[in-house]
């Protein structure tokens, strides 16, 4: 019965996720057929477990029960991430969204600009999605995270080490993550210093595996000299 009630209380979350993650990668097809780059290298979502919501009712001393304070108290049940490549494609995903008819913002939170002590960097939105339901429209929160690729590594790592410490990172842990988080940023300095001569090089080589020919590479390299 209990399970049920999950079930039946999570599944316009699930729902919300699974629309949101066709739609964002709608976007990135578009981008490709447009043959323009995309801001968006690849988004992933998820529906926070059971065990990961009982813990964070523990936190906030919520009870751990499907309700209205769950909803308002919790709203990252829904969540969505969007990896980008360069910091600046990072904006230009926060004003697609911001654009949209079909999500509402709700709070914004920018860790990039102004990074977590820890050295955590992402930027954050918080928005409201419509799921339509047999008994009618629901308004779902939805967290969207939205950050590099350097920054998801970092991220990914801090969240491992979180869990191993329970949050009590060793003095030395504690400053080598805050120095990788530190290096993470200054190589998406750097790559964005480049960005142009990358996407350049993604394109050549999209158009190489397209054409199936072996000796594109070089092929494209004496265009390349030419229009020089």
């Amino acid at each position: 019965m209990v399970m049920g009630q999950w079930e039946r209380f999570l599944e316009p979350y699930k729902q919300a996720v699974d629309e949101l993650k066709i739609k964002l990668k709608g976007m990135r097809t578009q981008y490709e057929i447009e043959n323009t780059n995309s801001p968006i290298e690849f988004v992933t979502g998820r529906v926070k477990p059971l065990a990961s919501i009982y813990d964070k009712t523990l936190e906030k001393g919520i009870a751990f029960e499907p309700s209205s304070i769950l909803v308002h108290e919790l709203q990252d049940i829904a969540g969505l991430r969007i990896m980008c490549q360069f910091v600046d494609d990072i904006e230009t995903v926060v004003e697609l969204l911001r654009d949209r008819h079909d999500i509402k913002v709700i709070e914004e939170r920018d860790y990039i600009s102004h990074e977590k002590p820890s050295g955590y960097r992402s930027y954050h939105m918080i928005v409201e999605y419509p799921v339509q339901t047999i008994h009618g429209k629901i308004q779902i929160l939805v967290e969207i995270q939205i950050r590099t690729l350097a920054m998801n590594f970092w991220a990914s790592i801090e969240h491992s080490l979180n869990y191993k410490y329970k949050g009590l990172f060793p003095e030395e842990i504690k400053n080598r993550l805050q120095s990788a988080a530190e290096a993470a940023f200054r190589l998406d300095e750097e790559m964005s210093l480049i960005r142009d001569e990358i996407q350049e090089a993604q394109k050549y080589f999209s158009e190489y595996k397209e054409s199936g020919n072996a000796n594109f590479p070089a092929n494209s390299a004496e265009s390349r000299s030419k229009r020089s």
